[in-house]
């Protein structure tokens, strides 16, 4: 399609640009990051048992994919845009598979908000630790450690910089960058063990924020991918 606007699939809008794929992002990788998430999770453990959390889920992007996969009942989505996840459903995903899985959603921009502390097994942030000032970064890593169990793990994307950003609260669609050692340093502080992963992204970092009980032993020197889990992973 070159540069043309697919206004169906909003191919040529920009990211945040007022349409369902746009606003969460380059509508051209909207298939590609839910893959590579996907991929992430389940490569490091996540499996149809599993109680997910995806922070701003937006339209379904991931859930398109996590919802078929995940037992019913076992995804939640917060996203604080109601319409967002409307348009997902109708779009990608279709009312006969949301009332056969039964995902839950939230609308709203706080993980407190679900109030269900030791819950969750894995919990994914794409793209949103890259648009917030550290004093809402350490507020959101705080309310997800609490939320997952003890060996429980949140993966996330952020990006990594020379020197932290100094912005406050939500920065969308401009982004908010921090470097290795504060990053560690936050995630340490919110309770969790920090592993930077590699796991390409098209424009971010993936990283690990693991809880203690979460056995990160197989990871230490190995990349991660689907054969790493089944030749080294938990047993």
């Amino acid at each position: 399609m070159g540069d043309k606007v697919d206004e169906s699939l909003g191919i040529g809008l920009a990211a945040g640009d007022l349409h369902y794929r746009a606003y969460v992002g380059p509508p051209e990788d909207y298939d590609l990051v839910a893959a590579m998430s996907f991929g992430l999770l389940t490569s490091l453990g996540l499996r149809g048992r599993h109680r997910l959390l995806d922070i701003g889920c937006g339209s379904c992007r991931l859930g398109r994919l996590f919802i078929p996969y995940l037992n019913k009942g076992k995804y939640f989505g917060l996203e604080p845009n109601e319409w967002l996840v409307k348009e997902g459903i109708a779009r990608e995903i279709g009312n006969d598979l949301i009332q056969l899985k039964s995902p839950i959603f939230t609308f709203g921009d706080s993980v407190d908000q679900i109030a269900k502390p030791a819950f969750f097994d894995f919990a994914i942030a794409q793209s949103i630790f890259s648009h917030c000032g550290q004093d809402l970064l350490e507020k959101h890593l705080a309310a997800i450690s609490d939320s997952l169990k003890p060996n429980g793990a949140l993966v996330a994307t952020f990006i990594a910089g020379d020197v932290d950003s100094n912005q406050e609260g939500w920065v969308y669609p401009g982004c908010t960058s921090y470097n290795l050692n504060s990053m560690r340093t936050m995630a340490c502080a919110g309770g969790f063990n920090f592993l930077l992963l590699d796991w390409l992204h098209p424009r971010q970092n993936w990283a690990l924020f693991a809880k203690p009980d979460f056995d990160t032993s197989w990871l230490r020197d190995r990349p991660v991918t689907w054969n790493t889990w089944l030749k080294h992973g938990p047993k």
